[in-house]
């Protein structure tokens, strides 16, 4: 089925950082194995989440969380 267009934009508007962050989010990680995998500082990490809730309109972390592991799914299976 894949990702809706709107979907697809609003993932793209992200820079090559935060979208790792975001695949990252999106298989389950936490903040603090972010920050470890990506060689940063958790307060950076937090920072690139606040980024891409903005970016993707969402306005809270558990629906930022919902998103993401939605997203990795489908795309997973595609």
């Amino acid at each position: 089925m894949g990702q809706s267009n709107d979907d697809r934009s609003r993932v793209g508007g992200l820079t090559d950082r935060e979208f790792q962050v975001f695949q990252m989010i999106g298989e389950g990680l936490e903040t603090r194995e972010i920050a470890e995998k990506l060689h940063l500082s958790i307060k950076t990490v937090e920072t690139h989440r606040e980024r891409i809730k903005k970016k993707l309109n969402l306005d809270s972390a558990t629906k930022l969380a919902k998103f993401a592991i939605q997203w990795a799914q489908v795309e997973k299976s595609t």
